[in-house]
């Protein structure tokens, strides 16, 4: 497996790209069937939700007549969506980061194996998740009062509201709008590298974050980079999918496609980010061992092999060198 032989700490985002799209050569059964049962429903669910919520927003911009049904039907499609998003985004990362560790300790991967593990890792991504949500919160919190506090400063009183805004005011809110951006993929990048922590140490919540934030220390860089350039392409593909599937009756601004172009463009993105996610998840289990490999912290792969069959219910202590010997 060329993971378990690359030096991984030199290496840059795209190698570490590289390196991680060579993964599945090494299992591509157990990841063929990963991606048709966890990363498929996950990224059609992504693309497919605006389907049914593009139609109702249409209805309440038109002002029709039940709006009030219309706002209800939004609320469940999209309670609905944020549902399967949340539940397939745990599993995906659980048996990928599952998977990819199998491989890197020399233990027989496959999907019953990794689906086995799902019990007792989703636990420690909730716990994690969570923590990061209310990270998230305060963010969006601070952002928000940050924007309210230039409005305040910069357009004291009400009766200039209506005035441009002056040139100051459009400067200080770049300033602002970059900076979050930034914090907002740093708490990106901290999100998934905790993750990983979750499955492959014993960690989750606020010390899985902990010790995300001291192993990016030296690879923000690449961290973001690997973060803006998924948002990047995830974002492209919404609205690609967007213009030509979701608007492709000839509408304006749309693509004008008829149902069978619909279709097929929409089949071709849904692929696309079918292999956008799964390379993601790749990528972030691979920068893992990148961050380790950088702060020179080692891995035992024998201590490894044992954490991983711990989740199996095969916990054996490693004590005879026999033992050694045949792992």
């Amino acid at each position: 497996m060329e993971l378990a032989s690359t030096d991984l700490a030199a290496l840059g985002a795209a190698d570490l790209v590289r390196v991680s799209a060579s993964i599945p050569r090494a299992a591509p059964r157990t990841f063929a069937l990963l991606t048709a049962c966890l990363v498929f429903p996950l990224s059609f669910a992504v693309l497919a939700h605006s389907l049914f919520t593009h139609p109702i927003l249409r209805r309440i911009q038109g002002a029709t007549h039940n709006e009030l049904a219309q706002w209800l039907r939004l609320f469940a499609y999209q309670f609905l969506y944020l549902i399967v998003l949340f539940t397939f985004s745990l599993l995906s990362t659980a048996a990928a980061v599952f998977t990819v560790a199998s491989l890197y300790a020399a233990k027989p991967a496959s999907i019953s194996a990794s689906l086995t593990a799902l019990p007792p890792i989703l636990p420690r991504l909730l716990r994690t998740f969570l923590w990061v949500s209310l990270l998230m919160l305060a963010y969006h919190l601070v952002f928000a009062l940050t924007v309210l506090l230039l409005l305040i400063v910069f357009i004291p009183n009400a009766s200039e509201s209506a005035a441009p805004p002056s040139l100051s005011f459009v400067l200080f809110l770049i300033v602002v709008v970059f900076v979050f951006l930034g914090i907002h993929v740093y708490i990106s990048a901290l999100w998934h590298l905790a993750s990983v922590i979750s499955v492959l140490e014993p960690l989750c919540g606020l010390a899985a974050m902990a010790k995300s934030k001291q192993l990016l220390q030296g690879r923000t860089g690449t961290a973001a980079t690997l973060v803006v350039s998924y948002f990047a392409v995830c974002g492209v593909t919404s609205l690609l999918f967007r213009a030509a599937v979701v608007k492709g009756r000839a509408e304006e601004g749309s693509f004008g496609l008829a149902l069978p172009g619909r279709l097929l463009v929409g089949a071709v993105l849904v692929c696309v980010l079918v292999c956008v996610n799964l390379l993601g998840l790749l990528v972030q289990s691979v920068f893992y061992y990148a961050c380790k490999a950088f702060h020179n912290q080692q891995i035992d792969r024998t201590a490894l092999y044992e954490h991983l069959g711990g989740y199996l219910g095969e916990y054996v202590p490693l004590k005879s060198n026999i033992q050694m010997e045949n792992l």
